[in-house]
C-alpha cells in the first residue's frame, strides 16, 4: 500500500500541549525490530489501563530492517500510537528530540526501545513531577533496586559518570539511564536549545536544566540490561566524554543564549 505521510516543519519549536492529552511516550528506535515489540506492546497496554490520555511516538532513526513496519503495525489498531520516520540515521539524541517536538502531551517521557525499564517504574517518575519537579532522571543507582548487567557495563557506566558529575552535571549519580520525565513547559523548552544528536545530549539536558535552576528529581528504577545494546562502552563512552567538553564550551560562550533550534527532517507516517 502507498505510504501516507506529512513532513515535520524543521523549525518548528516545541509542540505545545493539546487538550486532553495527558502523557506522551517518546521511544527512539534504530533497527530495533527484534527488541522493540515487546515493550511497545507493553507500553500500549500498560497505558491503556493506567494512563486514559496517553499516546506513544516511535522515532525510527533511520532503520534499515522492519522497525516502521513493527510500529505501522501497532498503529493500524490503535490510533494512539504515532510513528515518525527519519531517512537518514541521526542519533539517538536526535530521535528523542524530534519525538520530544512533535508530542502533545502535558508530560513528555522517553524510554529506550529495549525495555530495559518498564513502564510500571513511570508512576514513580510522575510522582516527583507531581511533587514539582520539572525533569524526573530514572536512575540506576538506589541500592533496593534491581539492575541487572554486566560487572564491566556497570563499572565503567560508575566511572563515566562520576567524570561527568565532576565536570559538568553536578548530584545525579546516572545521567545515562534512558528513562526521563520532562513534566513542565520549562523542561521541555529545553529541546529547543539542544545541539547534540548522539548519546550525550542527556548531559547537554540536564546540564542546561541545572544552569537555569530548573528542579531535577533522580527517581530510582529497576533496570535489566538487554541482549542486542549497540552502545560499546569504550568507543561511545570516548565520544561522550568529548561530547561533554563541546557542550561546556558551547556554555562558557553563551551560544545556548541565542542558540537556533536543531531539527532534524522527519515525516510522520500515518499508514502502512
Amino acid at each position: 500500500m502507498p505510504e501516507s505521510a506529512a513532513s515535520m516543519d524543521e523549525t518548528e519549536s516545541a509542540t505545545a500541549p493539546e487538550p486532553g492529552v495527558e502523557l506522551s511516550v517518546i521511544i527512539p528506535a534504530f533497527n530495533e525490530a527484534q527488541r522493540l515489540p515487546a515493550f511497545l506492546d507493553s507500553a500500549i497496554a500498560w497505558c491503556g489501563e493506567h494512563e486514559p490520555s496517553f499516546e506513544i511516538l516511535v522515532v525510527d532513526d533511520g532503520s534499515s530492517d522492519n522497525t516502521a513496519k513493527v510500529v505501522q503495525e501497532r498503529a493500524a489498531d490503535n490510533a494512539r500510537v504515532r510513528l515518525i520516520v527519519h531517512e537518514q540515521n541521526a542519533g539517538k539524541g536526535a530521535a528523542v528530540r524530534t519525538g520530544m517536538v512533535g508530542a502533545t502531551g502535558r508530560l513528555r517521557l522517553f524510554a529506550d526501545a529495549d525495555g530495559a525499564t518498564a513502564m510500571k517504574e513511570f508512576p514513580a517518575l510522575k510522582q516527583a513531577a507531581e511533587s514539582g519537579a520539572d525533569v524526573a532522571i530514572g536512575s540506576r543507582e538506589g541500592a533496593d533496586k534491581l539492575v541487572e548487567c554486566s560487572p564491566l557495563r556497570r563499572f565503567l557506566g560508575r566511572w563515566f559518570n562520576r567524570v561527568v558529575r565532576m565536570g559538568s552535571v553536578k548530584g545525579i549519580h546516572d545521567t545515562q539511564c534512558g528513562f526521563k520525565l520532562f513534566a513542565t513547559p520549562a523542561a521541555i523548552g529545553l529541546f529547543d536549545c539542544a545541539q547534540e544528536d548522539g548519546y550525550a545530549f542527556d548531559v547537554e539536558l540536564l546540564l542546561l536544566a541545572q544552569r537555569r535552576k530548573l528542579r531535577l528529581d533522580e527517581v530510582f528504577v529497576n533496570w535489566t540490561e538487554m541482549p542486542g545494546s549497540k552502545v560499546s562502552v569504550f568507543r561511545d563512552g570516548w565520544r561522550m566524554l568529548k561530547a561533554v567538553r563541546r557542550i561546556k564550551k558551547r556554555w562558557k560562550r553563551g551560544d545556548y543564549d541565542s542558540i537556533a533550534p536543531r531539527r532534524t527532517p522527519a515525516r510522520e507516517t500515518t499508514s502502512a
